[in-house]
């Protein structure tokens, strides 16, 4: 492969992600950063979409503008529905899920000991 087919991965990948993500106008984007060490992701990704037209459309633009990177996800789950959408990119796991819905669930305090990053409030 050449560098230019190269496919992204770990923080490259997290910040297309997320500037994808914003281009959308996801909400509350919060990034967890337990590291390659850890055994699961390198990156966990969570944001919010108003509705589920919104989560969707978030969604959309984060695979499309990966693809773009020549990156496609792993897996994917919850697209039909768009309450919690999951995009697997191996390490890097993004979860973008309506707010009752993310209240509900609390994934940050399923993480809270890795490296926080609130994206409005923080460089990447």
């Amino acid at each position: 492969m050449t560098e230019q087919q190269q496919m992204l991965s770990g923080k490259a990948l997290v910040d297309c992600a997320v500037a994808m993500a914003q281009e959308k106008k996801a909400e509350n984007i919060v990034l967890f950063n337990p590291g390659a060490e850890s055994g699961i992701a390198e990156w966990f990704l969570i944001c919010e979409g108003s509705n589920l037209v919104h989560t969707r459309a978030i969604a959309d633009s984060v695979v499309v503008g990966l693809k773009k990177e020549n990156t496609a996800p792993w897996h994917r789950e919850g697209l039909e529905e768009g309450r919690w959408i999951l995009l697997d990119y191996s390490d890097v796991v993004i979860n973008i899920l309506i707010p009752e819905v993310r209240e509900y669930y609390r994934l940050e305090s399923l993480w809270a000991e890795y490296e926080r990053f609130d994206v409005a409030s923080s460089e990447l």
